[in-house]
């Protein structure tokens, strides 16, 4: 966890402030498209070397110390960051 244990040296905390419910690539292209009404163009290929197949991340930290819950879900956030 390179970015955590830099933000410790420079005395920054890290929290994840998503909803702590991962989402595919596929599955916001999906939520995008369906917002915006426009078809995204996509190109499949095989994963990178060292492309991560899976990453999670906890909103305990967040949910503990700021208070702060995510209250929207993938479809929302991709509508308001079209509007």
């Amino acid at each position: 966890m390179k970015l955590y244990e830099e933000s410790i040296k420079l005395g920054h905390e890290v929290y994840n402030l998503g909803t702590g419910k991962g989402a595919s690539v596929l599955e916001m292209v999906a939520a995008f498209e369906k917002v915006s009404g426009k078809k995204i163009p996509l190109v499949l290929t095989v994963r990178r070397p060292g492309d991560a197949e899976i990453v999670n991340a906890t909103t305990a930290k967040a949910e503990k110390e700021l208070k702060w819950k995510a209250k929207y879900r993938i479809e929302e956030m991709c509508r308001d960051l079209w509007n």
